[in-house]
């Protein structure tokens, strides 16, 4: 099998990113008498676009709901931002949330609540402003992922799959986080509202400085914007590194994936 990437055991994190802002070391995550995940590791570097790739059922979503405190674990630490979060007080673990966004599956907008009162939630729970502020916030948040003004008070239910995606983006982005989880954020777009999708998002870490950790199963995002991948199989990270990397990487499931009958028109 390939080597793993020498830079990822060096302390100090990516010669490139630099800065470790998430760690994940040992985490194992069950389901009755079930192991999803087991003793896996993972770091994520400042200002990097990570895709975070695996099977059908691997546990990519089970990983990022375990980080952000969503699933129980087993066995494990995660550390956001230098701060162990189960060894954070409750205060320090606030602060902690205060600094990261989510773009949970199909968007998980609140149904009952227009688009705008959907970015302002984040809002209410964690900021004291006055409600003509949180309003100018929230339209703010819209014309940054490339809404109209108008859609701020449509309902989930009028809006397109695209535009879903774009406001709970905005909603993601409503406390100006550092770091954003997106979990399949081009899944049900077809290829034109995946390709706009995917530059929305590296533009906004070019101009944001975010940290992006996206779980995807869409290569054309993995080749487009992504500057590392990680592969998740047999309950834990195969291997994380470059494009180029991951490619060369022998390992029956990877080579099908990134290189099988539907990836052949990708490789060079």
């Amino acid at each position: 099998m390939a080597e793993t990437a020498a830079w990822e055991h060096e302390p100090g994190g990516h010669p490139e990113f630099g800065d470790v802002i998430l760690g994940v070391k040992g985490v194992t995550v069950g389901f009755g008498d079930k192991l999803v995940l087991e003793n896996l590791d993972l770091e994520v570097y400042r200002r990097e676009i990570l895709g975070f790739v695996g099977g059908s059922g691997t546990g990519k979503s089970v990983l990022m709901r375990a980080i952000l405190g969503l699933t129980p674990r087993r066995a494990g630490t995660v550390e956001v931002f230098g701060c162990n979060l189960d060894t954070a007080s409750g205060e320090e673990r606030l602060e902690v949330e205060r600094r990261w966004g989510v773009l949970f599956q199909q968007g998980a907008l609140f149904s009952s609540l227009n688009v705008k009162q959907n970015i302002k939630m984040p809002m209410r729970e964690h900021m004291r402003m006055s409600e003509q502020l949180m309003d100018e916030l929230a339209l703010l948040k819209l014309e940054m992922v490339g809404l109209p003004r108008d859609a701020a008070d449509k309902m989930p239910s009028e809006l397109s799959g695209g535009m879903i995606k774009r406001a709970s983006l905005a909603r993601a982005l409503a406390l100006d986080p550092d770091l954003v989880f997106l979990d399949e954020p081009t899944s049900g777009l077809d290829p034109i509202g995946a390709a706009a999708f995917d530059r929305l998002i590296e533009s906004l870490r070019d101009t944001l400085g975010l940290t992006v950790y996206m779980v995807t199963h869409d290569l054309d995002s993995l080749h487009s914007i992504c500057d590392r991948i990680a592969v998740l199989g047999e309950r834990r990270v195969l291997i994380n590194g470059s494009l180029d990397e991951i490619m060369q990487f022998d390992h029956p499931w990877v080579q099908s994936y990134f290189k099988g009958e539907r990836a052949l028109r990708r490789v060079d």
